[in-house]
C-alpha cells in the first residue's frame, strides 16, 4: 500500500498516471502506482477514464500494454480552454535521469 497524503496538492491523480504514462509508455500499473503513490486498483480506474475519453489507448503486447497518448486532446475543464494534453505534459513528462538530477538539486547541501 502506498505510503498516504495528506493535504491539498496542484495535479489531479488523472495528470500523475497521464504524466507517467507519458514518461514510459511500457509501465505495468503496479509502478505506475508506486510512482504515483496511489493503489493499482486506483490507477486502473484513472486509465478506464483517460481511455473512455480517448485520452489514452492501449495495445496489448504479451502479456504486458503498450500506451499510447493523444497530444492533441484538449483538457476537460472550461478554465483550460484550448489547452491541450501536450502542453500539460511538457511540463510534466520528464524522463527519469532528468527527474532524479532535479531531486538532487532540491536537497539541501547539493
Amino acid at each position: 500500500m502506498p505510503e498516504p497524503h495528506t493535504g491539498w496538492t496542484f495535479l489531479t491523480n488523472h495528470a500523475r498516471v497521464l504524466a507517467s504514462i507519458a514518461d514510459n509508455h511500457h509501465a505495468r500499473v503496479r509502478d505506475i502506482a508506486a510512482r504515483c503513490r496511489l493503489t493499482e486498483r486506483a490507477v486502473q480506474k484513472i486509465i478506464a477514464d483517460l481511455e473512455q475519453d480517448g485520452y489514452l489507448s492501449h495495445t496489448r503486447h504479451g502479456r504486458a500494454n503498450q500506451y499510447s497518448i493523444d497530444p492533441d486532446k484538449v483538457l476537460r475543464h472550461p478554465a483550460e480552454e484550448g489547452v491541450t494534453v501536450a502542453c500539460l505534459l511538457s511540463m510534466l513528462a520528464r524522463d527519469e535521469d532528468e527527474r532524479r538530477g532535479a531531486s538532487d538539486h532540491a536537497r539541501p547541501g547539493s
